[in-house]
């Protein structure tokens, strides 16, 4: 098995992650620094993380979290700011999570020490539908929204297309409600879209990832995900 896709499934991080971890020198196989991704292990190999031996493949866990604002969707924040990891309470597993939320955003998402699935389900190779609600300044007209189904320039790239539904409108506050469904997730990418239209984001929630939702699962609460999800997940990604 390749040194990522072993540490990944051993739970040190996604397997992009432990690419990047990999490159930076942290790992040793049976005593000899390493920093290529791609070199080959067995279990009988003697691997270490930082000089911490791994000890084999964790049980894999899968959560659902329903965020709210105000929390930094990533394990440490160095600025001692509240992160997602604060709202599993005694739960001890070691997970991180599936993509991100902007500290102001909530909704959905999933936590797991699953890297290969992470890895996938983050990839845009594998079109996963992430579905947002998010409330605009003003009022787009129909030629405004139609550009998000044809892709829009940001910074120079052009995204690709994504779905988009009118919701509701607020008249009074000359605000709209608008659903947005992607299938890539680049980094603040619904209130970049959005900025391009000329209608910024005023609160952003996250209503499904992958076909999980958050049902009665109050904010900042958490449940694993049952059996049939992980399973609907693996074949979504192919594995």
């Amino acid at each position: 098995m390749r040194l990522a896709k072993y540490l990944a499934r051993a739970g040190v991080a996604s397997r992009r992650r432990s690419e990047d971890i990999i490159r930076q020198g942290r790992v040793q196989i049976n005593g000899q620094v390493t920093k290529q991704p791609q070199e080959n292990v067995t279990d009988h190999d003697h691997i270490t993380v930082d000089g911490k031996a791994l000890k084999g493949f964790e049980n894999k866990l899968y959560v659902l979290l329903n965020k709210p604002a105000g929390f930094i969707s990533t394990v440490h924040d160095t600025h001692q700011r509240p992160t997602v990891m604060s709202l599993l309470g005694d739960l001890k597993a070691r997970l991180y999570p599936v993509g991100r939320l902007d500290a102001d955003s909530s909704g959905v998402l999933l936590m797991t020490n699953d890297g290969e699935l992470a890895y996938r389900l983050t990839h845009p190779r594998y079109q996963v539908k992430k579905v947002y609600h998010a409330w605009v300044k003003g009022l787009p007209t129909k030629e405004a929204l139609a550009l998000f189904s044809k892709g829009l320039v940001i910074d120079g790239h052009k995204s690709a297309p994504a779905g988009i539904k009118l919701l509701k409108t607020a008249y009074n506050k000359r605000a709209a409600l608008l659903e947005i469904t992607l299938t890539e997730g680049k980094k603040r990418q619904v209130k970049n879209m959005c900025s391009a239209i000329n209608h910024p984001v005023t609160e952003l929630h996250r209503v499904n990832f992958g076909g999980l939702k958050a049902g009665n699962l109050e904010k900042g609460s958490y449940r694993f995900l049952t059996e049939s999800e992980i399973n609907k997940l693996y074949r979504m990604v192919g594995l």
